[in-house]
């Protein structure tokens, strides 16, 4: 008998590891509770660091989805058992997979803005997210937020929901830094007067021509970087913002009227990623994401044979670094079954 897999997932990691998976002659069932692939993918409008469209990446995973890979869209799993080396997945509306192996590529969600009530998210009009911006993008609606405006004051707040021990995530989500940069570039080259301030901690500019994009966006289009975390913003009667901060470069409070205000929202582990894990056994770090078996060897197996690992289900990674680590995933799924 041929030797399956079952994939639960279909963002980036659980497309491209259906992809190898199959190329390397595995059957593959790939299960997406949403009714499309691409996951958190279909959200962002241009990529950083060369705002490349999100829908050609898309669209190179799509060509991985072939004859190999049995779809199951729309699909919410309802229990996972294994008996000796075979899992059985059981969906809410009765019926059942079998595998010989099982992928969790279940993502992450990103932090509710809401749990900051200081910021004002879900309170005030002009308060708004990072992701709710790119959507905007991709949406072609900015005019939404910027219609009959030629001039117009921005903030934006880095490291909402992370590294915020209030919050309960001590961790880095590692690409919100860049997610500020991009959409501060992007808001000055639809408002050229604009003025763009960007409220951090620190700048963790951690991957190849993201520390370029940064000193562009201070250069070339003027948006200023004040060091400091954002303490409070409340509504004026105009519906502008006031927000107070402490400039921690200088030790000095700070107070400043802005039109907009933007909160670079963080990584968090997805509700389905931890009821899968609880139906399993697997094992979650103090981040409450996933831990492989192995932290140092960077393998993607578990403690549970036949079980893997794949995207962020780890922890906050970029497009790439998902790429790749599901096509490592991929490879270690092979020499499992092989």
């Amino acid at each position: 008998m041929s030797k399956t897999a079952i994939i639960i997932g279909g963002g980036v990691a659980g497309m491209e590891t259906a992809s190898q998976l199959a190329r390397l002659g595995i059957e593959v069932d790939l299960i997406e509770k949403q009714s499309r692939l691409g996951g958190h993918l279909n959200s962002w409008n241009h990529l950083f660091p060369n705002r490349r469209d999100s829908k050609e990446v898309f669209e190179y995973l799509e060509l991985g989805i072939n004859d190999g890979i049995s779809l199951h869209l729309n699909t919410e799993i309802e229990a996972i058992s294994k008996t000796g080396e075979r899992f059985t997945v059981a969906f809410r509306d009765g019926k059942e997979l079998y595998s010989d192996a099982l992928v969790i590529a279940t993502g992450y969600e990103v932090f509710d803005a809401r749990k900051k009530e200081e910021y004002g998210y879900g309170i005030y009009d002009n308060v708004i997210t990072s992701v709710e911006l790119e959507e905007f993008f991709r949406n072609n609606k900015q005019n939404n937020l910027f219609e009959g405006i030629t001039s117009k004051r921005v903030g934006i707040v880095h490291c909402v929901g992370s590294r915020d021990e209030k919050a309960g995530n001590l961790y880095c989500s590692k690409l919100c830094c860049v997610t500020g940069v991009k959409q501060a570039i992007e808001i000055k080259e639809l408002l050229p007067d604009a003025e763009i301030f960007c409220f951090y901690m620190d700048l963790r500019m951690f991957d190849r021509h993201f520390e370029e994009m940064y000193y562009e966006a201070q250069e070339k289009w003027g948006i200023q970087f004040i060091r400091g975390r954002l303490s409070e913003a409340a509504e004026n009667p105009d519906h502008t913002l006031l927000v107070k901060l402490e400039d921690t470069l200088t030790g000095l409070p700070l107070k400043m009227k802005v039109d907009l205000l933007i909160l670079l929202v963080g990584f968090v582990p997805s509700p389905e990623t931890r009821r899968l894990a609880a139906m399993l056994g697997l094992k979650e770090g103090d981040d409450r994401f996933l831990s492989p078996a192995d932290e140092h060897t960077i393998t993607n197996s578990t403690a549970i044979p036949g079980v893997f690992l794949a995207g962020t289900v780890k922890g906050p990674a970029g497009i790439a670094n998902t790429i790749t680590d599901a096509r490592a995933t991929a490879l270690q799924v092979a020499a499992y079954l092989k």
